[in-house]
């Protein structure tokens, strides 16, 4: 080291230490295997795992109002679980006999952690259901998001026409054998018939026998049990002895002897129809086939099949791919062993192929990305400089992967996107230090050795600076409340966790791999000219040139032509931002991504029976039949198809009514189709919601969201403490909505009107024939629902055969037939129903839903159209309410106090985008602010910083404009980009200013310097600009992630034009008035 060299600073020093040093490959070799290792070992997966955790407390209360279930289990439930902590809303459904509370906890709160609070709260404060009042205790269902199948498959015989109760069985078979395929949590089978043997008696028979159903019941009872307790002691044995014997078999329960007649016995044959199998279906599940139905699979449009479908959870931290890829091996080896040959298996979900797709994608575009980087830099600076650039972009990127895996984030989509987005702002050190080490050698004598702590030093703090800005800007969007912060979350941390990274291994490796591959570049000149010392040497003359050109006519003694520059940028701005207002610019929570399934839910009116439902499910399969996109469909009748994370927070696993139906469309892959699914969707409205119209059902189209799911687009939650108003103002906000432009799907939690039969029993009669109320509500109960009195025992049955007891098809809809069931008295007798009870019409009351301890009808809508964003539909939907008269006061934040008369409150979409915009404003201004402090502690000033921050608005002069070229969405991604360039434009400035500062040190004039800073720094300025914008080309096609790519790309190529006029000019207006 040469003696006369200046003193270097820690950057300087960090260089002096590795440039030379054995280990410094060591420690890169190492980065590399690890990073390797980082890629196989994290989890994949198509969406990152976020903590949503909520749980459903089921209480039944059998005979009960909805008004008495409302009153005195759901108000009082929740009033207790909304003391848990955590718990961010708490909602209820109240139905004749039955309350179902969700409570639901806030986003991030660890499941397990949770449930614990929950459990605790409930068994805790069990005296809300008091003693002897007739509910039962509450049973618990929690979910979240590792109960969302990653793949489903859907079982069907195309050829021997295997039963819906054949396949049910082969479903539970296959579900024991997958469940041995390692991180696998639930296996179930959905739309399946259930295995049970029926017993279906005739009232007259059991009359003419003296019978009752009770008797039945007893006799089955008495039958099926057994004991192992006892042993023997023989021939110095211990022997066991079984008293009794089970019922195995239909016919063990065809020849049961239930009672004596005459002195003969009467078996249950003689009185009822004993079968197994043949049940009638409450539940039901097709499949159909698309015009894209795989080539070489059984089925073709116009067949359809009964069917079940098999879901397969998988368990938290585990690897989707690995998972499904086994289940498929798996399955091939039951093939014509456990499978038949003739049974297809449909895979209908598979989260595994998706999230290896779009890993695949993304990292091969990560990989593009950084080869365009280098060869930018390979034509702009050289082979050797492109080498070293490259390779420390590689040891970056390894190690952010490293720091992924040890975060706890999966590889998925967003934390892929982040590092190709990260591209442009990691590859910046390296290529800033790399130019500035080559500009050096080339133009000094001095030993490489010697010469490049120094070029590092100059340019360290200055990088360093920039990277803690950027750092700042990102950063405070980790904190992003609700679903949208975990979801954008591997955005800001790794981004800037490869800051720190890029930070490190170009002040380590870059200097190491420039003294071997720069040691021998001289600078031509440097042979003749005595050694350098000026911080300017080895400018372009082309760059000097251009700069003096644009910049001259506004130095000297010209402020008026400053001051309309600044007047100029000033409008320009203003016009950007102006976009939005003249709707140029939609704004939007995020885009609709292009998937390869979709959904078409449907509610018949209430007390439709399930076998209409599939009618009208099946005629609008025949549409999708026609649609060139679709692969298959499958249909679901009064069972809830197997939920999506969209289902999970929507609930629909609770749609098991026999009015209750859904279909499930799968397209082909998006290689394969013109059309994006959002196009596809948007098409099939219109018929199917002609076709749900003639049988006056609702219909929805509901396709998979692009981000953090809401109950609906549009919501309006309609208060009022009288039911009535409520349903009066949800009908107009319903009828209003049909006024507006795009608004569709509109339905509301209002049931039809609709009547039920009640069995009324005269008390004072029963009791002096010697009968209670209890024998006549349990012989009604058995014969109209069923009684599982008993179960067989088959060594060969998955899941427990229930003996059920129960009054044929034909016969309950018979009020004569149910009045001639017959109860035995206390003396023994029979006593027909029709002698002390009578059956009546009565009204049914439809369900009362809460939300936060206040009563609430929802009014749900989507909106479509050339403005598809929901907030336009609302908006649109709240200015038309202001014009009338009696409508409901509406709020837009927080829920309405004691809404005596009526109030609105708007959520859905709305809600989730005003929060997301509002944390992102709060984390875009928190930024800035952290990027002044940073520059006030480094500068001194309080001035400069603003000089350095000034280009941060010009960034909207390329954004919002490009947003609009390309007719996009302004969304919560663009934003995101937005924030991120408040960091990186800033860099800019401080290299700018820096080297202003630093020529003027070194005695060059207030004028030339800010010619030569720009002349000088333009190269790196541009080339890391460029970079940035290359990376976020990859990601310029993506549904979801373009608005960042615009952000990015617009705002970069406006915003550093900008700059380096801007900063300089501005610099030097404030240094003439001597502020700087």
């Amino acid at each position: 080291m040469s003696r006369d060299l200046p003193p270097v600073g820690p950057s300087g020093a960090i260089a002096r230490v590795f440039q030379n040093n054995h280990l410094t490959p060591l420690l890169a070799i190492l980065a590399i295997i690890l990073g390797v290792l980082a890629v196989v070992v994290t989890p994949k997966e198509e969406e990152p795992q976020i903590d949503v955790t909520m749980a459903d407390i089921m209480v039944a209360f059998p005979g009960a109002s909805t008004r008495e279930v409302e009153s005195a289990i759901a108000t009082p439930a929740e009033q207790v679980m909304s003391e848990i902590q955590g718990v961010e809303h708490v909602y209820s459904v109240s139905r004749q006999g039955q309350a179902v509370i969700t409570v639901q906890f806030e986003v991030g709160i660890p499941r397990q952690e949770a449930l614990v609070r929950l459990y605790n709260q409930v068994y805790s404060n069990q005296d809300w259901l008091p003693p002897n009042l007739g509910a039962t205790r509450p049973v618990i269902k929690p979910r979240g998001i590792d109960d969302v199948p990653v793949m489903t498959l859907t079982l069907y015989d195309p050829v021997n026409g295997h039963t819906g109760e054949e396949l049910t069985r082969l479903a539970h078979m296959l579900e024991v054998a997958l469940k041995r395929v390692p991180g696998t949590r639930d296996v179930y089978t959905t739309g399946g018939i259930p295995d049970r043997v029926d017993i279906r008696f005739d009232p007259a028979l059991l009359a003419g026998f003296n019978l009752t159903i009770d008797d039945i019941r007893n006799a089955l009872a008495a039958a099926n049990t057994s004991s192992q307790e006892a042993r023997i002691t023989r021939d110095n044995l211990s022997i066991p002895v079984q008293a009794g014997t089970l019922l195995e078999t239909v016919e063990d329960v065809r020849r049961l002897v239930v009672g004596m007649h005459n002195g003969a016995a009467v078996y249950l044959e003689d009185v009822a129809d004993v079968s197994r199998g043949g049940t009638v279906a409450d539940q039901s599940v097709m499949t159909g086939f698309g015009p894209a139905h795989e080539s070489g699979k059984a089925g073709r449009p116009g067949q359809v099949y009964p069917a079940v479908t098999l879901a397969i959870a998988k368990k938290p931290g585990e690897n989707a791919i690995n998972i499904t890829t086994a289940i498929e091996e798996r399955l091939a080896q039951l093939r014509n062993r456990a499978l038949p040959e003739s049974v297809e298996v449909l895979v209908t979900r598979d989260y595994g192929v998706t999230a290896s797709q779009k890993a695949r994608k993304l990292i091969t575009d990560l990989i593009s990305a950084t080869l365009c980087v280098v060869l930018l830099v390979l034509a702009a600076m050289g082979w050797r400089q492109a080498l070293i650039v490259g390779i420390a972009v590689l040891i970056t990127l390894l190690l952010t992967l490293v720091f992924s895996w040890a975060w706890g984030f999966t590889l998925n989509r967003v934390s892929l996107f982040a590092l190709i987005f990260s591209i442009g702002i990691l590859v910046d050190d390296g290529i800033v230090i790399t130019e500035n080490i080559n500009r050096r050698i080339q133009n000094s004598r001095r030993a490489v050795k010697d010469i490049i702590p120094v070029a590092v030093d100059e340019v360290g703090t200055p990088t360093i600076m920039a990277s803690l800005t950027i750092m700042a800007a990102l950063i405070p969007m980790a904190f992003v409340s609700g679903l949208m912060g975990p979801y954008m979350s591997p955005i800001p941390i790794n981004a800037s966790a490869g800051m720190v990274l890029s930070q490190i291994v170009a002040f380590v490796v870059a200097p190491w791999l420039a003294f071997r591959l720069l040691k021998h570049k001289k600078g031509e000149q440097a042979a003749e000219a005595e050694e350098a010392s000026s911080s300017a040497d080895g400018v372009s003359p082309l760059s000097l040139r251009i700069f003096r050109t644009v910049l001259g006519p506004f130095l000297g003694d010209h402020p008026w032509r400053r001051r309309l520059l600044a007047l100029g940028v000033v409008g320009l701005t203003l016009a950007a931002t102006s976009l939005p207002v003249f709707q140029a610019v939609i704004l939007k929570m995020l885009p609709f991504d292009n998937k390869s399934e979709l959904q078409v839910v449907v509610d018949m009116p209430e007390r439709t029976p399930m076998e209409q439902t599939q009618r009208v499910l099946m005629e609008m399969g025949s549409h999708l039949e026609t649609v060139e996109e679709v692969a298959n469909w499958q249909t679901y009748a009064g069972t809830a198809s197997p939920i999506n994370f969209n289902g999970l927070v929507r609930q629909y696993y609770l749609r098991g009514d026999p009015y209750h139906g859904d279909i499930q469309v799968n397209l082909v892959h998006e290689e394969n189709r013109n059309r994006q699914s959002h196009d596809i969707a948007q098409s099939l409205r219109d018929p199917l919601t002609e076709i749900g119209e003639r049988y006056g059902a609702s219909v929805k189209i509901v396709e998979v969201p692009p981000g953090p799911p809401v109950l609906s687009p549009v919501v309006a939650e309609i208060y009022a403490v009288d039911e009535a108003r409520r349903a009066e103002l949800a009908r107009q906000v319903a009828e209003g909505m049909t006024q507006v432009d795009g608004l569709v799907d509109i339905d509301t939690t209002l049931e039809s009107p609709t009547r039920q039969w009640e069995v009324v029993v005269d008390r004072e009669r029963a009791a002096r024939l010697g009968v209670s109320q209890a024998q006549v509500v349990s012989a009604l109960q058995t014969a109209l629902g069923g009684t599982n009195v008993s179960f067989l025992h088959d060594d060969h049955a998955k899941y427990p055969v229930p003996i059920r007891v129960i009054l044929s098809e034909g016969d309950k809809a018979q009020p004569s037939v149910l009045l001639s069931l017959s109860v035995r008295s206390r003396d023994g007798t029979l006593v027909p129903l029709a002698s002390i009870a009578e059956v009546r019409d009565a009204d049914w009351m439809g369900a009362i839903y809460h939300k936060d301890l206040l009563p609430v009808t929802y009014v749900t809508a989507d909106m479509a159209g050339e403005i598809d964003s929901p907030l336009y539909g609302m908006f649109a939907m709240v200015e038309r309410l202001n014009q009338q008269e009696g409508a409901p006061e509406q709020y837009f934040i927080d829920q309405p106090p004691l809404p005596e008369k009526g109030t609105l409150k708007w959520d859905g979409e709305w809600q989730i985008t005003y929060e997301t915009f509002r944390d992102m404003g709060a984390a875009y201004s928190v930024g800035v602010f952290m990027i002044f402090v940073l520059l006030v502690a480094q500068f001194r000033s309080y001035i400069l910083p603003l000089v350095i921050m000034a280009p941060i608005p010009l960034t909207l002069i390329g954004i919002m404009p490009g947003h609009a070229l390309l007719g996009r969405e302004f969304t919560a991604t663009s934003m995101i980009g937005m924030i991120a360039l408040a960091g990186i434009i800033v860099r800019n400035s401080i290299l700018l200013v820096v080297f202003i500062r630093q020529l003027i040190e070194e005695g060059v004039e207030l004028d030339e310097a800010v010619v030569l800073a720009g002349a000088v720094r333009i190269k790196p300025i541009a080339l890391t600009a460029i970079s940035a914008m290359v990376g976020a080309y990859f990601i310029l096609n993506d549904p979801i992630f373009n608005g960042l790519a615009i952000s990015l790309v617009f705002g970069l190529a406006m915003s550093t034009l900008l700059t380096v006029v801007v900063v300089p000019l501005l610099y030097y207006t404030l240094a003439r008035c001597k502020w700087v």
